[in-house]
């Protein structure tokens, strides 16, 4: 299984040295001024990867130099370019200067390195290995030579007895003898169940590991992709004794690290538990476990799990999940970075932001993310203003009955937390700090996240909202920007919904046309990503038998994709305040235009009297006026007639 070598991590880093013996023919040509090719008559190859290579010469030749590579290895023949990236000799004497080649043709190289490398002895594969892993970013020489005579161990049987069975079982007694430990497992992740499950485990029955994948140390390590080093009895928190109940084991120390795939996504983990005569395992230990996660990440490269019903967003694709942040923005990555951040901790998280950005999409994320994504998640509506019922969800007639009962372990969801009212606000931070509800045995045990549109630090400033009860829910505080201000992510969310809504509705998949994208870029989307999810909806339901949705449908007066009267409640009827194309400064001066207008109207025409109304003088009035009327001729004839239409 020579597959395994080239897929470990180092492997596209480090050169292959190249041997006399291997009747490896190379020949370089390099250009001259005048356009032509030379050969170098004295090169000799020295090493060979899949990015590079390096051939000695007498030779002079000038970095970033390009130069036609010819490789002849059995029946084996490929041409290739590169140019030189570095020089260097290996003394100062020496006449011979050693240089670095860069190659861009990756495919090709793969396929003849494979055939080469497969000429090899295992000897001389176990040296190209412990040279690698030598000068390989994770370790150094000076880390322990335990590391590499585990991995000249176990390297032929990654080649070639990876498929067979007990292949596995054998790698974990050589990492337990290596380790000095007890017990191994190597465990997968399986998307159907959302759990770790063993593939090899040495000392138990496999078939008893499987559990969620957010449980134990491995789960932490699975789901965090940080590797862990524990000592049970000072860190016992972190550790899951349900384990050691089903298998009647005691576990002293563990050390974990993460599995990878070719794709560089977390896949499994490998345990390994109880290190002999000691309480943890050593420094040492961890820089073996390095090399380990190597190894077996190189076994299991072509493991790609993709389920439609996971609840872990990087083992489905985006429009099969049920809760995914959509978009490529720097803004949407930053808010992914920050779910990986906050979703474990115990604190309540504010989340800002407009209507339909996604503050629930967002906060149901980080409740299944998180480690109390086993339990149950609710939500508040703090905006009903049937306050009976308000009342009883949030407090309860009793502890039985109120919401922090039934999410006990969860997580609880205060939707529009800014629309509660005073003598609201003081009962719950009550139950927050006293965590319970006072006079019942009801301890609360569950993450607040609260929502709202409004901004809370404002409401305090003008006494509108408690400032104990904001400064405790922003402890942790997100504000999700509104669509307008990342259009770029309309063309992501618009193939994401339509994939949605066409499945849903049995039909073809549909596309817009490029003018109806433009026109919903140009939009500014008052209702944000709801509205989005609404346009689409709309337009699948209106255009069953056609497959490319045309920029007449959105502006349709019958049967409207968009809500265009949602944009006027929003913006009001005054002509260009929500025209993008304006520049804003020009857009202030007619939108003043219009109320020095209405203002003299009002006034009977008297403009005098009209300035005196609004705080300014007359000369103002007519300056702001003048400055209006010049703004108002430069507009184009299409923006004039928008205006008539308007």
């Amino acid at each position: 299984m020579l597959a395994s070598f080239q897929e470990f991590k180092f492997y596209q880093s480090f050169r292959i040295p190249v041997e006399e013996a291997d009747d490896l023919r190379f020949l370089v040509q390099i250009e001259d001024e005048a356009g032509n090719f030379h050969y170098i008559d004295d090169a000799k190859l020295i090493d060979i990867s899949v990015t590079g290579l390096g051939f000695s010469t007498k030779q002079r030749i000038s970095v970033q130099a390009e130069l036609s590579i010819s490789l002849q290895f059995k029946k084996f023949h490929l041409d290739l370019s590169g140019r030189v990236v570095r020089a260097f000799s290996n003394t100062i004497e020496d006449e011979e200067i050693i240089y670095g080649v860069e190659i861009d043709e990756e495919k090709k190289v793969h396929k003849f390195l494979e055939q080469y490398i497969m000429s090899f002895s295992s000897d001389r594969l176990k040296e190209c290995l412990v040279d690698s892993a030598l000068k390989e970013k994770y370790t150094s020489a000076s880390e322990g030579f335990e590391m590499f005579s585990l991995l000249l161990s176990l390297f032929k049987d990654i080649t070639h007895f990876g498929d067979k069975e007990g292949f596995l079982d054998n790698m974990l007694e050589e990492v337990v003898r290596i380790m000095n430990a007890q017990r191994a497992s190597i465990f997968l992740i399986n998307p159907e169940t959302n759990e770790l499950e063993a593939v090899a485990a040495l000392g138990v029955e496999k078939d008893t590991l499987k559990f969620d994948y957010r449980l134990g140390i491995a789960g932490s390590v699975f789901t965090t992709g940080v590797a862990l080093n524990i000592d049970v009895q000072n860190d016992s928190s972190r550790f899951n004794e349900v384990f050691d109940q089903v298998l009647q084991f005691q576990t002293k120390s563990i050390i974990c690290h993460p599995i990878h795939n070719r794709e560089d996504k977390i896949i499994g983990v490998i345990e390994v538990i109880n290190k002999r005569n000691q309480d943890r395992f050593t420094i040492e230990d961890e820089k073996t476990m390095k090399v380990l996660a190597l190894v077996f990440s190189s076994v299991f490269h072509g493991f790609t799990p993709i389920s439609e019903t996971t609840q872990i967003r990087r083992f489905s694709q985006p429009f099969d999940r049920k809760f995914a942040l959509v978009g490529r923005t720097p803004h949407v990555g930053t808010l992914r970075n920050s779910i990986i951040k906050i979703k474990d901790l115990e604190s309540p998280v504010l989340i800002q932001g407009e209507r339909g950005v996604g503050k629930t999409l967002y906060a149901k994320i980080l409740h299944h993310e998180g480690a109390r994504g086993l339990h149950a998640f609710d939500t508040v509506h703090c905006e009903n203003k049937d306050f009976d019922t308000l009342s009883e969800r949030l407090f309860g007639p009793d502890e039985t009955k109120c919401v922090f009962t039934s999410c006990k372990g969860g997580t609880i969801l205060l939707h529009e937390v800014c629309a509660l009212s005073f003598d609201f606000q003081k009962r719950l931070l009550q139950v927050l700090r006293e965590k319970g509800i006072p006079g019942s045995r009801l301890s609360l045990d569950a993450r607040i996240i609260a929502s709202t549109t409004k901004d809370l630090g404002k409401m305090v400033d003008e006494g509108e909202f408690n400032k104990d009860l904001y400064e405790l829910l922003s402890k942790a505080y997100i504000q999700i920007e509104p669509l307008r201000r990342r259009v770029e992510d309309v063309d992501h969310l618009v193939d994401y919904f339509l994939k949605i809504e066409c499945k849903k509705q049995g039909l073809l998949m549909k596309n817009f046309s490029p003018k109806a994208i433009q026109k919903m870029k140009e939009y500014d989307w008052p209702g944000n990503i709801k509205e989005l999810q609404t346009c689409i909806e709309r337009a699948v339901l209106y255009n069953p038998r056609s497959h490319v949705i045309t920029e007449v449908a959105l502006e349709n007066t019958t049967t409207p994709l968009l809500d265009f009267n949602q944009k006027q409640r929003m913006f009001g009827t005054i002509p260009y305040v929500s025209d993008f194309s304006i520049p804003l400064k020009d857009r202030i001066a007619l939108v003043e235009r219009e109320m020095i207008i209405a203002e003299i109207k009002r006034n009977n025409g008297n403009k005098s009297k009209a300035a005196k109304e609004m705080g300014i003088s007359r000369e103002a009035l007519r300056k702001k006026l003048l400055l209006s009327n010049n703004v108002l001729e430069e507009l184009t004839p299409e923006e004039k007639a928008k205006k008539a239409a308007a």
